[in-house]
C-alpha cells in the first residue's frame, strides 16, 4: 500500500532511503539498534520513541492520565496521547525511521562536540564560557539534549554569571550550542524521586531557582540573550530580565506552564504583562501559546529578529560594537 516519507521536525535529520512498510522483524531490529547508540538522543526524542513504541505495540493511548506532579509519567502520557489514532503499522514505520535516522547521524559524526575556543574558561561541563574582545559568552552546551537544563547546569550558569559580573568584560551574552537555544528543564531532574523525598526536592529546588533568577536580576552589566533556536520554559521567562534579546527567525518561544501544572517563574508573571500587556501575557503564560520570533518581537519580548542565514554574523557585529563602549 502507498506510504509517505516521514518528516520529524524535532531532530531535523535528513531521510535518504525510500520509506517502506516495516515488518515486525524490522521493528524488533530497530529496538536492538536503539540499544547500541552511544549518545543519549535527548528527552524530546526519547519521548517520541516511547510514544511510537507504545502506539506500535498497544495502539492508541488507553492509560489513565497521570497527576500533574508526576512530571515524567505525565510527559510520557502526553507524547503517547498526541499520536491519536495513528495505526500500529504506521507507528512501527515511524519508530524504525526515527531509529535509523539516529543511527545514521551518529555514524556520520553529525553530533560533534564544540571545539575549544580562545579565551575559554575552565571548570564547566554543561556550558562553554569564553571571554574575548570584552565579551563574556555563556553558551548552553548540551546540544544532544537540546540544551535542557539539569541541576548541574543551573549551578554552572550561576557560577558563570558571577564570574562575568566581576571580570573585565563590558557585556555578557547568553546563547545556545546547536539547533536549540534551550528546551527548558531536563526531565531527568524529576526521575528517581522517592515519595518521601518530594518535599525536600521541592524546597531544594526553590532555593536553587531563587539563586538562579537572582543572578539575572542583580547582574551588574548589560546582559544580552542571543536566541539561536527554539526556547522553552525558564529560558523564555528569564528573557524579561535581559537588557536585549536578539532572535533568529527560526526561534520560537513556549512556556507551557498550565499544561504541566507549573507556575510561571523568572518574574514573568510580573514582567510579561508590563512588556506585552495582560491579554497577550495571559495567552502565553496561562494558555501555553507558542510565539514565533516575529510575534515575540511584536509583543516586546524580543528586541529584533534576524534571518537565520545571517543571524550570527549580524548579531555578533553589533555585540562587538557594544563591547567597545566605555565600561563605566
Amino acid at each position: 500500500r502507498p506510504t509517505q516519507a516521514v518528516y520529524i521536525p524535532a531532530i531535523h535529520l535528513h531521510m535518504t532511503a525510500a520509506t517502506m512498510q516495516v515488518s515486525q522483524k524490522d521493528f524488533q531490529k530497530a529496538q536492538e539498534q536503539l540499544k547500541l547508540l552511544k549518545k543519549d538522543p535527548g528527552n524530546e526524542t526519547k519521548l517520541k520513541l516511547y510514544a511510537l513504541f507504545k502506539q506500535a505495540t498497544e495502539g492508541p493511548c488507553n492509560a489513565p492520565k497521570p497527576g500533574m506532579l508526576d512530571f515524567v509519567k505525565k510527559a510520557k502520557w502526553d507524547a503517547w496521547n498526541s499520536l491519536g489514532n495513528l495505526s500500529q503499522d504506521n507507528a512501527r514505520q515511524k519508530y524504525a525511521e526515527l531509529v535509523s535516522s539516529l543511527v545514521s547521524a551518529e555514524s556520520a559524526g553529525l553530533k560533534k562536540e564544540a571545539s575549544p575556543e580562545e579565551g575559554r574558561h575552565d571548570g564547566y561541563e554543561t556550558l562553554i564560557v569564553t571571554t574575548k574582545n570584552n565579551i563574556t559568552k555563556i553558551m548552553f552546551n548540551r546540544p544532544d539534549r537540546k540544551n535542557a537544563i539539569n541541576h548541574q547546569m543551573y549551578r554552572e550558569i550561576i557560577k558563570a554569571l558571577e564570574e562575568a559580573g566581576k571580570n573585565d568584560s563590558t557585556i555578557a551574552v547568553i546563547t545556545g550550542n546547536g539547533d536549540y537555544y534551550s528546551s527548558g528543564n531536563d526531565l531527568n531532574n524529576f526521575t528517581n524521586i522517592q515519595p518521601g523525598e518530594m518535599e525536600k526536592m521541592a524546597k531544594d529546588g526553590a532555593v536553587l531557582l531563587k539563586e538562579f533568577v537572582g543572578h539575572f536580576i542583580d547582574f551588574p552589566k548589560p546582559l544580552i540573550a542571543v536566541v539561536n533556536g527554539p526556547a522553552i520554559g525558564i529560558c523564555v521567562t528569564v528573557l524579561g530580565l535581559c537588557d536585549l534579546v536578539y532572535a533568529s527567525d527560526r526561534a520560537t518561544f513556549h512556556s507551557p506552564f498550565s499544561q504541566l501544572g507549573q507556575s510561571p517563574e523568572g518574574c514573568s508573571s510580573y514582567l510579561f504583562p508590563k512588556m506585552m500587556g495582560l491579554a497577550k501575557a495571559s495567552e502565553m503564560l496561562l494558555f501555553n501559546k507558542k510565539l514565533t520570533a516575529a510575534e515575540a518581537c511584536a509583543q516586546g519580548l524580543v528586541t529584533e529578529v534576524f534571518p537565520d542565514s545571517s543571524f550570527q554574523k549580524e548579531v555578533w557585529a553589533r555585540l562587538e560594537a557594544y563591547a567597545s563602549l566605555p565600561k563605566n
